[in-house]
């Protein structure tokens, strides 16, 4: 999520002018639905906001892990001071939530004929980043000056591998979804969606993730279950362990002439990276350290970078800069404090909720898809979050929205 990007210029900027058109254009009553999926974003606002607000010197010097701040100012008089210890950074995490409102509020002003191309749309952009992904995979050098990284990943549509490996995954699941509609026979689409899980798995395997590779299996399995009843219905003239495996041979075929090839840049990791010498592993102490230090009000949203290097131990200065915690829950805990884990507790148990839900209604909603969809996707996040910093980026943000709209659809259109 950094804000000097050119590619988070266009992003944002798209994203204000697709909010204002639905504000101007829209319905208002639309613009509360689903009301747990709004009340979740307009929270996430409001505690970023609310660390902006400019706060008395006493107040603010009183905050725990301000010392250093109050020792700056020593033997002058103290200016008025926001929650925020980067206050600039804050206000970066602030801008970047206007793409899940735009999203948001887009989803609602889509009619209900409608709705079912979302799904297509999402669908076709995650094989569009996998045959971007498989040109960087050939050895073309594609640089996107819209994005920071390394040129050298496998990263498709990204500028990070294992963001890109997550969304490969969501592709995981996805596929079989699109291959058994519901009151359709699948027919061409099953040969097609053996492919893509193929290319899909090859792709995760390429970038190097090794969080990647768990992703990409537990894609696979949600996205198994969410259609075997429709599987073993169209295949109910052959045995039931013939599917499942033909599909596991097939994909482990795919895997060991991968590995065979020397392509496997994930499996080479997991063997050969050193845990004791990772860098995510060795930070961590100093990270949970950093949490108590400003435990409960937080050090403010987006300022991680500069904070770390307050806190960094000399054992753990190298040449390049440490972005993220690479645990989000971590890190959202850290910059927000209290309120913060309040908020990522209330959104698990709405969301483990609306799955149960889903789990107990008839599979599937007025634009066909099914809500369990999104409670696996939403899944998929949770867990890359817990080794990366996926929502952060506009893409994952806005997938975050659609699982979660997804999800909360009743199964009936209203009114």
């Amino acid at each position: 999520m950094r804000a000097d990007v050119l590619g988070q210029v266009l992003v944002r900027a798209g994203a204000w002018v697709a909010l204002i058109a639905c504000v101007l254009l829209q319905d208002r009553s639309t613009f509360f639905e689903p009301r747990p999926v709004f009340l979740l974003a307009l929270a996430a606002l409001f505690l970023v906001v609310a660390q902006l607000v400019p706060l008395p010197p006493m107040i603010w010097q009183a905050l725990p892990g301000r010392a250093i701040l109050a020792q700056a100012v020593e033997g002058a008089a103290a200016p008025y001071r926001p929650l925020a210890i980067v206050p600039g950074a804050a206000i970066n995490a602030a801008s970047s939530l206007v793409v899940p409102f735009a999203v948001l509020f887009g989803m609602n002003g889509v009619r209900a004929n409608e709705k079912r191309w979302i799904f297509v749309l999402i669908l076709g952009l995650i094989v569009a980043s996998m045959l971007i992904g498989l040109i960087q995979f050939s050895g073309v050098d594609l640089r996107n000056p819209l994005l920071n990284g390394d040129e050298r990943q496998v990263r498709g549509l990204f500028a990070n591998r294992n963001h890109f490996a997550l969304f490969m995954a969501m592709g995981c699941v996805m596929a079989p979804v699109w291959a058994f509609p519901p009151n359709h026979r699948s027919g061409w689409r099953v040969p097609v969606l053996l492919g893509l899980l193929a290319l899909f798995l090859l792709m995760i395997l390429a970038t190097g993730s090794r969080a990647g590779l768990v992703l990409g299996g537990l894609g696979i399995v949600l996205g198994g279950l969410l259609v075997w009843p429709r599987v073993r219905r169209q295949t109910s003239h052959y045995p039931s362990w013939v599917l499942p495996l033909g599909s596991v041979l097939l994909i482990a075929g795919f895997v060991a002439i991968s590995v065979a090839a020397g392509r496997a840049a994930s499996i080479d990791r997991l063997f050969a990276m050193d845990q004791a010498q990772d860098m995510r592993t060795r930070a961590l102490p100093t990270v949970l350290g950093m949490i108590r230090t400003y435990f409960p009000v937080g050090s403010g949203f987006g300022g991680f970078d500069p904070i770390f290097r307050i806190h960094e131990p000399f054992e753990l200065l190298k040449t390049t800069y440490f972005n993220h915690a690479h645990n989000d829950f971590l890190e959202i805990v850290l910059d927000g404090g209290l309120p913060a884990a309040l908020l990522i507790g209330a959104a698990l148990i709405w969301w483990g909720y609306a799955s149960f839900r889903a789990l107990r209604s008839t599979p599937g909603s007025s634009d066909g898809v099914p809500p369990m969809l999104g409670s696996a996707l939403l899944l998929l996040l949770w867990i890359a979050s817990l080794f990366d910093y996926p929502a952060r980026t506009p893409m994952m943000m806005a997938m975050t929205i659609i699982a979660a709209i997804w999800l909360a659809q009743p199964r009936k259109e209203r009114g």
